[in-house]
């Protein structure tokens, strides 16, 4: 998947994640695509919260192993 911006955040745990996905998208413009590396098995469900809450858009999610590869679309403002 093709995206704009990648957040690592791999070795993080909750909230570091989450915190680092925020300030990845505030670097990015609406319907930009953020990409999210974790190792953190919370951070699934933390994210799914997350972007119900937040109104940002989680496109796919990729695991492979013990890493979780998230894509995250911006919402428009």
């Amino acid at each position: 998947m093709e995206f704009d911006k990648e957040v690592d955040a791999t070795g993080l745990n909750c909230p570091l994640p989450i915190l680092r996905c925020k300030k990845g998208l505030s670097e990015i413009n609406a319907e930009q695509v953020l990409k999210v590396i974790s190792t953190d098995p919370g951070s699934v469900k933390d994210f799914n919260a997350f972007c119900v809450q937040t109104g940002h858009q989680l496109l796919q999610l990729d695991v492979d192993e013990k890493t979780f590869v998230f894509y995250i679309k911006k919402r428009t403002i």
